[in-house]
């Protein structure tokens, strides 16, 4: 087997340098930050002002990279790399040593098209330092590849197939402090949307390695024009491992060819020197710190180039570690472009080995044209609106705005944009419902695109050097409630549209301080006119303000006379709790910023004769809890609801009823058990809530719903991530944070289509995130086997004791088990398993209910996020955030099971009818191996990279 030497590694690099990048030629353009004809995007990252040029080659036009980003700075990498050969979109960088992430906007896209984008680093110890860096690039807001320099002379590659969402894209390198990131090139590439079927809107593919083989000369890189989508196919050239097969008539593509490779490509082939035996290639995964064994999608281009004789047969199977890929035997079809690929990735191995052996009618070796490799990483993580975030890009244009106003304005929550708030669903993009850019230094008009911000509510221009009129179109918004326009130079009149949402009581406009205003809604007249503005405004509000506060008197009053005034109970929580980043539960009422400063509670009030009709008189127990009996019941509507009703025995008094009523109130989230509404009549008190119709998941776990029915594996993976998502929400989404103090399987509620809600918030507590990080209390709640230890040796719980307390749950769902077990004394589930996982026993700890039906991987990864969550010391357990990310690869490895069964089914063949009939997708939260290499086997001039193990070779 040949192993390529350093001396050989090196010369195939600058040969490869050469080709790919050949000195530009021809005149300097205006440079732009758009397609050209050809809807390609090239960039020159580092390159000085507003040029382009032509490359000798491909005779593609670069540009400059001045309209594509506003951060970093430029560098000529060091003279001592300058070489010849070396193209000039080489010798120059951009790095970026502020901010934590720093963007490429690339437009004039068509959302919903499928790209190639491709990203190109040299170091070049550019910044004289010699410390290669180490950082993550993103495509919007989706993890692709961490690049890892490892040879200041080396080009590293990263390329990806993704379907873009809107009608822009971004490219993000962020800093992981370990390195500034750079950036030497930058190119976008438009795809036919059938081409490559396993990139779709939630999954993209990272690019390990495209092969030629067949090509004499290792210089024979092909890319444009003669591929027309600018893929770069790298030769594999090896002579006496095998034959080279070419020949100069045209290959052609049947109609269902999805994957289109060039006729350049596939006009040369290899096969083995001798026919009795295999041409075989393996490699090893690239490994990421989040994802150590990444799945591999691959894709074997065939075309016979002979004209073979009547009696000659070329037959063969594809075979990966042992097993067939395909289920019969192929024989490629002559001087027609075909090709065998899977749909979903490999089942992950450390090592992989394919082999292309003759089968036993075949006359003739085995033959392969080309190959490609991709990994697999998820593009689901939904960014903002498109429509925001392309309002809020010409917003920063507008105004040169600096700021951390780089990539998406609202995901991830730890880099949203200075001065905006946004609010949060799981099912829909993030919506910008803020923005606070008083004494900004703003100047110029106000932007029409501010109209385009639909889900704004609060919007602050004040003290800025804002001129001209006041846009109409800002009427249009229908929730904006806040319009704060004071200290600048407008001019002209005061828009109709704004007057009438003064007038009808939905905006709250401040315009003071602006000399050249119009008070006057028809025409500009000197400043007397604008007191009758003044007044037209002001006399309503007064009004208004005059009736309400009579009422909120008149209805204090009464109140008062109740034995518990239920909002002025104060004993429930330390603080009041609102839902960061979601308005659509409650009422602000607006205070001199627009912040919202009271709450008001919007769920239906009960009477107790109203709770008996609806429960027919209290007639069927749903279940009993410390609080009371939970009854089922039906609203006028037919809506079933639970009613939860206090009793006099209960153990949870006024103070546990009103923190969960005012807690239920406040916090929404689709994982959280809804209030519709509650009843507080004297002695009685009860809380509506949304009915769960399959009841707990203790239940469930138990075997006594469902008729015994066990969950499977699957279910157990969703409801522990929707779990675990419920709780993420109360310590991060809830301002002030929430500790739930009583998360047990019992609290966990499952609805018919078994999803799951936590329940049950009487005991919760908020705390100060800010001067805290815990919650000082005098005694000690929770349910036994699920307590976190720390808490009950300081009685001072946090969001940490909620980590230990889902860790039991995650434990019992991975065993089948109780939190406390009776084995015959009674055991905590947490030593049980670990006494068994210690030995390396998993199948000895899943539950055997579920009859092996599951995928040991994900199992493994389950129990050891357990564990880890159920630590001793609460340093370290993983934050609920921590716990989301890593049950959701669970999931994933589950459904990637279910979406590959075995690998025959999800194998096809290009001439197939149609290639989609039986594809499942499959999704990943990393990115794997992604770079471009010469070689199968050597570390080379693209860096350190993902390469095979093995180079083809004929056994």
């Amino acid at each position: 087997m040949e192993r390529s030497t350093p001396g050989t590694t090196a010369a195939r690099s600058w040969l490869i340098l050469l080709c790919l990048a050949a000195a530009a030629t021809a005149g300097v353009l205006q440079a732009h930050a758009q397609p050209d004809s050809k809807g390609f995007i090239s960039v020159d990252c580092g390159l000085l002002g507003k040029t382009s040029y032509v490359d000798g080659k491909t005779k593609i036009t670069i540009a400059a990279d001045d309209g594509f980003t506003d951060g970093g700075s430029f560098h000529n990498i060091s003279a001592e790399y300058i070489t010849p050969t070396l193209a000039a979109r080489y010798h120059n960088v951009r790095s970026f040593p502020d901010g934590a992430r720093n963007c490429y906007m690339l437009r004039s896209v068509v959302a919903g098209l499928k790209y190639l984008i491709r990203a190109t680093f040299m170091y070049g110890n550019y910044d004289g330092l010699s410390k290669l860096p180490i950082f993550d690039v993103y495509i919007g807001v989706n993890f692709w590849m961490m690049v890892n320099i490892s040879d200041p002379a080396g080009l590293t590659l990263l390329e990806a197939i993704v379907v873009v969402p809107d009608d822009f894209v971004q490219v993000c390198l962020v800093n992981t402090g370990t390195g500034t990131p750079f950036i030497s090139g930058l190119d976008l590439r438009p795809l036919e949307k059938t081409l490559y079927p396993q990139a779709n809107e939630t999954r993209g593919l990272s690019l390990f390695g495209r092969w030629n083989f067949g090509p004499t000369s290792s210089t024979q890189i092909i890319r444009y024009p003669d591929d027309p989508h600018d893929r770069v196919w790298i030769p594999w050239v090896s002579p006496s491992y095998w034959t080279e097969i070419s020949t100069k008539r045209p290959v052609e593509h049947t109609d269902e060819d999805v994957f289109d490779a060039p006729t350049a490509v596939m006009q040369t082939a290899i096969s083995p020197l001798n026919a009795s035996i295999n041409i075989e290639f393996s490699w090893v995964p690239f490994s990421l710190p989040n994802d150590p064994s990444p799945g591999y999608i691959a894709i074997f281009h065939f075309s016979e180039l002979q004209l073979l004789p009547c009696n000659a047969v070329r037959e063969f199977y594809i075979n990966l570690n042992g097993k067939m890929v395909f289920s019969k035997g192929y024989t490629p079809a002559y001087l027609y472009a075909d090709a065998i690929y899977n749909s979903n990735p490999f089942l992950r191995y450390s090592q992989y080995n394919i082999s292309i052996n003759a089968t036993a009618n075949s006359t003739l070796p085995p033959i392969i044209n080309a190959m490609e490799v991709y990994s697999v990483f998820s593009t689901a993580t939904v960014g903002a609106d498109g429509q925001d975030v392309s309002a809020m890009m010409a917003i920063k244009e507008k105004y040169q705005v600096k700021k951390n106003w780089m990539g998406d304005p609202c995901v991830p929550k730890t880099l949203l944009w200075d001065k905006l708030t946004c609010s949060y669903d799981n099912s829909k993009p993030a919506r910008i419902i803020s923005i606070n850019l008083t004494s900004g230094g703003l100047r110029g008009e106000i932007s029409s695109s501010f109209a385009s911000l639909k889900a704004l509510q609060y919007l602050d221009l004040s003290n800025n050097n804002l001129s001209g009129l006041i846009p109409d179109a800002l009427s249009q918004l229908p929730s904006l409630t806040v319009l704060d326009l004071t200290g600048n130079q407008l001019s002209g009149s005061i828009p109709s549209g704004l007057l009438r949402r003064i007038q009808d009581g939905t905006l709250n406009l401040k315009y003071g301080n602006n000399p050249n205003l119009c008070a006057n809604g028809n025409s500009c007249q000197p400043p007397k006119n604008k007191s009758k503005l003044a007044i037209f405004i002001s006399v309503p509000i007064v009004l208004v303000l005059v009736i309400a506060s009579a009422t909120i008197l008149l209805f204090s009053l009464l109140r008062r006379k109740k034995q518990v005034p239920f909002f002025a109970y104060e004993g429930s929580m330390n603080n009041s709790v609102e839902p960061q980043n979601d308005t659509a539960s409650y009422v602000p009422t607006t205070g001199g910023h627009g912040h919202s400063s009271s709450m008001r509670l919007e769920n239906r009030r009960f009477t107790y004769d109203e709770l008996k009709k609806i429960t027919n008189n209290f007639q069927r127990v749903l279940g009993r809890g410390g609080f009371g009996k939970v009854y089922n019941g039906f609203l006028e509507d037919g809506t079933q609801v639970a009613v939860k009703l206090r009793s006099e025995s209960s153990s949870q008094g006024d103070k546990e009823f009103l923190a969960e009523a005012q807690i239920l109130t406040r916090i929404h989230h689709k994982n959280l058990v809804s209030m519709i509404g509650y009843c507080k009549e004297g002695e009685y008190m009860a809380l509506v809530y949304e009915y769960m119709s399959e009841g707990t998941l203790k239940e469930h776990i138990a075997g006594t719903r469902n008729n015994g029915r066990c969950l499977t594996w699957r279910q157990r993976l969703r409801i522990a991530l929707e779990s675990a998502q419920g709780l993420e929400y109360l310590h991060k989404g809830c301002n002030p944070p929430l500790i739930h103090r009583d998360v047990k399987a019992s609290n966990i509620l499952l609805n018919a289509r078994l999803e799951a809600k936590i329940a049950d918030f009487g005991l919760s507590k908020a705390f100060n995130l800010e001067n805290s990080t815990h919650v000082s209390t005098n005694t000690l709640v929770g349910t036994p086997g699920y307590v976190d230890p720390e808490y009950q040796a300081t009685m001072q719980p946090t969001t940490k004791s909620d980590v230990y307390s889902f860790g039991v749950v995650l434990l019992e769902l991975v065993t089948g088990k109780p939190a406390v077990l009776r084995d015959p004394d009674p055991i905590s589930i947490i030593h049980w398993a670990r006494q068994r996982l210690s030995r390396g026993n998993i199948e000895g700890v899943v539950d055997a209910h579920m009859c092996d039906d599951h995928d040991v991987n994900g199992a493994w990864k389950a129990a050891d996020i357990a564990l880890k969550c159920t630590a001793q010391v609460s340093a370290q357990r993983p934050t609920m955030t921590d716990v989301v990310a890593q049950l959701q690869e669970c999931l994933e490895l589950e459904e990637g099971r279910f979406a590959i069964n075995d690998a025959n089914s999800n194998f096809y063949t290009g001439n197939s009818s149609n290639p989609n009939s039986s594809y499942d997708m499959y999704v990943t939260n990393h990115s794997t191996g992604v770079s471009q290499n010469d070689a199968f086997e050597m570390e080379h001039n693209f860096g350190r990279i993902p390469s095979m193990a093995t180079g083809p070779a004929a056994r």
